[in-house]
Formats: structure tokens, sequence, C-alpha cells
């Protein structure tokens, strides 16, 4: 969602457009069309501060200092990491048979 957070942040702060652009991860022209209403139109805005992503004193030094770059806040939570299951063995077409026929054999 770097769109809707820079949609915010032009919104909302003084900061240049190549702050908001390496802070979100776009090119500083996708910037100045968000400003200008150009290419985000129906993006709403997402509060950096509310998610976590930025504090408010880290916005208002960027404000003061234009060439100062704005980092992403550690997470507060760690997040677990997540087990991937292990996908099936391929079985041959030619051994696919096997089982029903040990079942029936059985039966």
């Amino acid at each position: 969602m770097p769109k809707a957070t820079a949609v915010w942040l032009v919104d909302n702060t003084s900061l240049t457009f190549e702050q908001i652009a390496e802070f979100c991860g776009l090119h500083p022209l996708e910037v100045k069309g968000i400003a200008d209403e150009d290419v985000a139109k129906g993006i709403k805005g997402q509060d950096p501060i509310a998610s976590g992503q930025l504090g408010r004193e880290q916005i208002e030094a960027a404000e003061k200092n234009p060439n100062m770059r704005l980092k992403m806040a550690p997470p507060k939570h760690k997040m677990p990491a997540i087990k991937q299951k292990k996908a099936p063995r391929y079985t041959p077409v030619s051994k696919r048979q096997d089982k029903p026929d040990a079942v029936y054999w059985l039966l």
C-alpha cells in the first residue's frame, strides 16, 4: 500500500516529493502525479503514524530538513514464521493404480 501512504503524506505533510518517493518506493514523478491528482484519484490515504511505519517526530524533523531520509520504524510485534507445507510427491502415471489394486487384493 505504498500509494495510499504516499497520498496521505502528500495531503498531510510538507515533505518533498523525493522524500516521499524514497520512503514509499515510488518514482518522484509518480508522487508529483499523486499531488496533482492524476495518478491516485480513488485511493484513500493511509496514515503511516497510526500503522506504526513512522513517528510524528521523524516526520517533523524531515519537514525541517529536506535532505533527511525517512526510515521505516521497526515492527513492535514479531510475526510468527509461517511453516510451509511440503508439496505432495509426484506419483508416476504407471504407479497410480498400485494402491487401489493392493486394497482390492486385501478384500
